[in-house]
């Protein structure tokens, strides 16, 4: 093969001769239908933005977006002319456009990087009703725009899942669109009930990740609609997490890729212990080495040192605050619209760097564009429970535990729960919701604070005392005033019902 010659899939680009040849199939490109496959090509399987994409096929052109749609549905024709040809490129929404084909032989060393998740999500299965297979096609379009809110992974467009209609093999799918995920779901009408399945498979192994079902009524339409998206979106994001998090465990345990790292690191920050997170600020280092610009590697960094600071653990570096606070700034930088990177680098902001308004503000805007991602919906909770309005900050937990009472954060969810009931010194509720913290993960220094304070305002001094003799073995050095200058205070009430409590049952002022 000479250099003008390009190999993707079963694919041959010839950029000498704009052509594209398959299966002995030879088909005539114009010039920018040639110039943007190889953008597509070059990208090896990456995303390429619609910004880049006419930068390289109009070069100090000024053009319409529609130029770049008619030579993606030129090329769409040449790569494949048939009904039944599966289509290699993939719309990802309001980002660009990617080739699904494998574009080169699996990567060999530890350096490389594995590529991002993908989902298909095909046509949900119904009786051969017109009115029926409308509502079915609806709800998946409603799933794929939520879906597609996630940076974490791909979503395949619509119109390349639709050749899949009826088919039941989540195997023979993932082969033909190059996807790991893929979400199927049937739609049936009883009587005055409809019922919607639907269930997300592991193609590569056949497990069935999560499966659900939804009950409602024809007259309700639009509101089920609405809850089956949500309640699909907001299942599927989480679990995928998880699938990749046990696969780089098992498969790349040694792996230096970007991803890999970011993926690792992820359950050892949520795990609450100062060692755990000192081994993920390690791992976090390496990816930060490797892509500097990594938006994941910053705002998890930044995540993990901010939890440090907050907590009051040993400091890791010389400066962690100045670094929390640079990871932030950058990682916001680098965000391009990435709500779970965005809501962590709020957090920073507000907890170390003490700018309270653009970290409202950030954490708002990524609430706002993906209120189905739960660790957005928890951090935006966090954000307005201490510089915000706090029956918003009740939402966010509430609509977090509601949509997944069993995801990662669902034990600062029920914190913040808690220390909302403790500034109205509703004291009964923050001890039950305090309760819940801890039963979720008992390393959660903050939920040990809570309860301490709690049943200390309630009287319950031997409570109080069995509490404070947890936190003085797991964090001896632990006092008023270092949990005091480690939490936000902009409003000095919001923390006041704690100290309080923790006074009373005995915790050394310094």
């Amino acid at each position: 093969m000479n250099d003008s010659q390009r190999d993707f899939g079963p694919y041959r680009l010839d950029t000498r001769r704009n052509t594209v040849t398959r299966h002995g199939r030879t088909v005539q490109l114009g010039q920018k239908a040639a110039t943007l496959l190889q953008l597509l090509i070059d990208a090896d399987g990456k995303t390429v933005s619609k910004h880049d994409l006419i930068d390289g096929v109009w070069p100090g052109i000024a053009v319409e977006e529609g130029n770049l749609a008619v030579q993606i549905a030129a090329l769409r024709r040449a790569l494949a002319p048939g009904a039944d040809d599966p289509d290699p490129i993939m719309t990802v929404p309001r980002l660009g456009y990617r080739l699904i084909a494998p574009q080169s032989p699996a990567p060999t060393t530890a350096q490389a990087a594995p590529a991002q998740p993908t989902v298909a999500v095909l046509p949900f299965q119904c009786a051969d009703d017109p009115g029926q297979m409308v509502f079915a096609d609806g709800i998946v379009e409603d799933i794929l725009a939520a879906l597609s809110r996630f940076r974490s992974f791909a979503v395949i467009a619509y119109g390349s899942t639709r050749m899949f209609r009826g088919t039941t093999d989540p195997a023979e799918v993932a082969r033909s669109l190059t996807v790991r995920y893929v979400l199927q779901g049937s739609v049936r009408r009883s009587g005055d009930q409809l019922r919607i399945t639907s269930r997300l498979t592991d193609a590569s192994t056949g497990a069935v990740l999560w499966a659900e079902k939804f009950d409602g009524v024809p007259e309700d339409v639009f509101a089920f609609q609405d809850q089956i998206t949500e309640g699909v979106a907001t299942m599927v994001a989480p679990e995928i997490e998880r699938a990749e998090i046990e696969r780089a465990r098992r498969e790349r345990p040694g792996s230096l890729a970007v991803y890999d790292l970011c993926l690792q690191a992820l359950p050892r920050i949520l795990a609450e212990t100062e060692a755990e997170n000192t081994v993920a600020l390690h791992m976090l280092e390496q990816a930060l080495a490797l892509e500097p610009g990594n938006a994941t590697a910053l705002a998890r960094a930044s995540w993990a040192l901010e939890h440090r600071l907050t907590v009051g653990w040993p400091a890791y570096g010389v400066d962690d605050a100045a670094r929390c606070v640079d990871y932030a700034r950058r990682g916001l930088d680098h965000a391009a619209g990435d709500s779970m990177a965005m809501a962590h680098c709020a957090i920073s902001l507000i907890q170390v760097a003490h700018d309270y308004a653009l970290g409202l503000a950030v954490a708002s805007a990524a609430y706002h564009d993906n209120p189905n991602n739960l660790m957005v919906a928890t951090a935006t909770g966090i954000a307005h429970l201490h510089c915000g309005d706090l029956d918003v900050a009740l939402a966010c937990f509430a609509r977090a535990l509601r949509l997944s009472p069993r995801d990662g954060f669902a034990h600062i969810s029920c914190g913040g729960t808690a220390h909302v009931h403790l500034i109205r010194r509703d004291f009964p509720q923050a001890l039950d919701w305090a309760t819940r913290s801890q039963a979720i993960n008992a390393n959660f220094e903050p939920g040990i604070w809570l309860l301490i304070a709690a049943t200390a305002h309630l009287g319950q001094t031997d409570a109080a005392q069995h509490h404070l003799a947890r936190l003085r073995a797991c964090a001896p050095a632990t006092t008023i005033e270092n949990i005091r200058n480690c939490q936000p205070h902009m409003d000095p009430e919001r923390m006041a019902a704690i100290l309080e409590g923790l006074r009373m049952a005995g915790l050394a002022e310094v």
